[in-house]
């Protein structure tokens, strides 16, 4: 099994690291660590170190620095719209999604989204995808954290954003059970941002699909099945991530 890995604010200078905090009581009290087991720490910007782990206190944790990398940001980069899902789905989408490498996921304030991100309910709302894409992110164990659009103020994106996104993307697909062409098929960049928008429970409704068709937009399908929307955006990423070389 891999060494887990763990969130820090910034890569240790020193070959010597003290792990504390949340992700200190993770390490020590949750995972139980200990003295001889390997870890790794990342910054969520494509710094890793691979550390030992030499001494085991009450929720905190030292560690010897054995080795350091850098990995470059993935390109193309996938940028996943998900339209806003009622209960708990837009957490499983953005958890799965994240498992698979989306590298930034936009709430997506689509017309049909029976959910509505309004006031400090949209910012809480918000911040468990934050919250959810961070711990997706460990449990993959990537160097890159996934961002997650928006802000306490602002959560969520409207059609007319999106369309800007996609204008000036590589590329942007839209997936539609009616498309015709398939996303296994179609022609990918080699190189700049690629945008995915998946719509909520009801789907993509006629204007906002002829809102993003005009901005560029290609209409997709995956296959002849009709996914849900937290299954949809992962289906896609895994086609994409083959197709990419990134699997």
């Amino acid at each position: 099994m891999s060494a887990p890995l763990f969130l820090v604010e910034s890569l240790p200078s020193d070959d010597v690291v003290t792990l504390d905090g949340p992700e200190g009581h993770h390490a020590a009290t949750v995972q139980r660590l200990r003295t001889g087991e390997e870890l790794l720490l990342a910054d969520g910007r494509g710094g890793t170190a691979t550390a030992v782990v030499t001494a085991v206190g009450r929720g905190t944790l030292t560690a010897s620095v054995t080795t350091r990398r850098y990995v470059e940001p993935p390109d193309p980069r996938l940028v996943v719209v998900q339209g806003i899902a009622k209960g708990d789905r837009g957490e499983l989408a953005v958890q799965a999604m994240t498992e698979v490498g989306a590298d930034e996921i936009v709430p997506w304030a689509a017309e049909r989204s029976v959910a509505q991100w309004r006031g400090d309910r949209g910012g809480r709302a918000r911040e468990r995808w934050v919250t959810t894409a961070r711990e997706a992110a460990k449990q993959a164990r990537r160097p890159w954290l996934p961002v997650v659009s928006g802000t306490a103020a602002a959560p969520d994106e409207s059609t007319r954003l999106v369309a800007a996104r996609i204008t000036g993307a590589a590329a942007g697909f839209v997936l539609h059970e009616e498309a015709e062409p398939r996303l296994a098929t179609v022609d990918l960049p080699t190189t700049g941002g690629i945008v995915l928008v998946v719509g909520p429970e009801g789907g993509v409704s006629p204007t906002e699909l002829e809102t993003l068709t005009s901005a560029g937009a290609v209409p997709v399908r995956l296959g002849t099945e009709v996914l849900r929307t937290s299954t949809a955006g992962v289906a896609a990423l895994a086609v994409l991530s083959a197709r990419l070389g990134r699997w």
